[in-house]
């Protein structure tokens, strides 16, 4: 969420960045009347201040009064001032929390450098890492050769949750579990701290994360008759860990790495590019998480997206790095990088698909979670910045290996990184 003050100042600065970022006509328009609401409630907040002075005299002068008659005009006055009083202090918290609402659906503001686009099509390719693999035999996409080799059964889990759901079997979960245990250790070498999160969380800490949990335009499932929802990603509940939390500077920056399983409503538009396990309802992923001070996080932004490339590298997976345009930017996100992986069975030759993102939120979600630090040597309190990043997203990571390490016969070379923790050197 967006500083008021800084919307009412800057209002048409704002509205560009929401037309830039595709936000919807409706909340540009609720920039104008975000800053009329601001107008009338500072009125509104002057009357009530002048009340309160009036009150203040009246009861001053009601305890002095000797004239009976005087007092009781006093007295009258002041039961009419504390009804006015409150009257006008409920129209308030009606203005203030119009204000709220609105202030919320606005998105975030855009780091300067961001590519200003409407589709995916306008983000920017910064590099490309790799030199996908020639194959001398018809290569495979992952769905044939996780049947093939009874690795992937989305017959029984279509026959058990539904559309959009599988199991891995076999080999296929030592290579999952491979997959899991190669990240975080990775993380944990770098300073993240491990935590698996629960799968369900209040719907007031994904409304402040910025997922929306009920009505038509949610991704996530909610539990009916309660306030949960079961987690779209692990951003939502490590985020969550720390909401209404007042730190010191020199706790920050707080790193974490986190494995939770993330469920889906929306599966995405059919065709090959998104069949099989690229969206489905349920997957597991590794997730990064960051809690910094403003000036920290450009750095650490920098540092996610350098441990996913690294991350790709080491399993010896080609892939390019993309500067997400405005307009497919996340309503928290002020920047947001891409990697997308080289997936052989995509396509006619093969072609990129998204694996992971890394997003700087500046402090749009710790304003909404109200996560606040101590400056050292500095009097009040300022939001954090909170960074999140995919390590993992072990759906799509099996995709890229079952698919860039197929062999002619159908088996999966296993990546050697990977081959400590599976326990052979060819699965399936």
């Amino acid at each position: 969420m967006l500083d008021l003050k800084y919307v009412v100042a800057h209002a048409d600065e704002v509205r560009t960045n929401s037309r830039n970022r595709n936000a919807p006509a409706d909340v540009i328009e609720d920039i104008d009347r975000i800053v009329a609401l601001e107008g009338e409630r500072r009125t509104l907040q002057s009357a009530v201040e002048e009340i309160r002075r009036r009150q203040n005299e009246v009861a001053q002068a009601t305890g002095k009064e000797k004239d009976r008659e005087r007092r009781a005009e006093l007295i009258d006055e002041g039961k009419r001032l504390k009804a006015e009083v409150g009257d006008r202090e409920d129209q308030l918290r009606v203005m203030d929390d119009e204000i709220r609402q609105r202030l919320r659906r606005i998105p975030n503001l855009t780091h300067p450098d961001a590519p200003v686009g409407r589709t995916e099509d306008d983000s920017a390719e910064i590099r490309k890492v790799g030199t996908p693999r020639t194959f001398d035999f018809p290569v495979k996409d992952h769905v044939e050769l996780g049947k093939a080799r009874d690795l992937i059964d989305f017959e029984t889990g279509g026959k058990v949750s539904g559309t959009g759901f599988y199991f891995l079997k076999n080999d296929a979960v030592l290579l999952d579990l491979a997959l899991q245990q190669f990240a975080i250790r990775t993380l944990v070498g770098k300073g993240f701290t491990p935590v698996v999160t629960p799968d369900l969380a209040r719907n007031s800490i994904l409304e402040g994360i910025g997922f929306t949990p009920r009505g038509v335009e949610t991704q996530v499932y909610s539990v009916e008759d309660t306030d949960l929802s079961l987690v779209g990603t692990a951003e939502i509940t490590l985020g969550g860990m720390l909401a209404d939390e007042l730190l010191d500077e020199a706790a920050l920056p707080i790193k974490l790495v986190g494995l939770s399983h993330c469920f889906r409503t929306e599966a995405g538009a059919a065709g090959r590019a998104s069949r099989g396990l690229y969206r489905v309802h349920q997957f597991t992923k590794v997730e990064m998480f960051a809690f910094t001070t403003p000036e920290g996080s450009g750095a650490i932004h920098a540092e996610m997206l350098a441990i996913e490339e690294e991350l790709f590298t080491a399993l010896g997976i080609p892939y390019r790095v993309l500067d997400i345009c405005t307009g497919d930017l996340g309503g928290p996100a002020y920047r947001k990088y891409d990697v997308e992986a080289w997936m052989p069975g995509r396509g006619e030759s093969g072609e990129y698909g998204e694996v992971t993102s890394t997003s700087d939120c500046t402090d749009y979600q710790s304003r909404r979670l109200n996560i606040r630090y101590r400056p050292a040597g500095q009097k009040g309190t300022r939001f954090v910045h909170t960074l999140n990043g995919t390590a993992l997203a072990l759906s799509r990571a099996l995709i890229v290996v079952l698919e860039n390490y197929q062999r002619a016969d159908g088996r999966i070379d296993v990546p050697e990184v990977l081959r400590p923790y599976v326990g052979k050197d060819v699965i399936g």
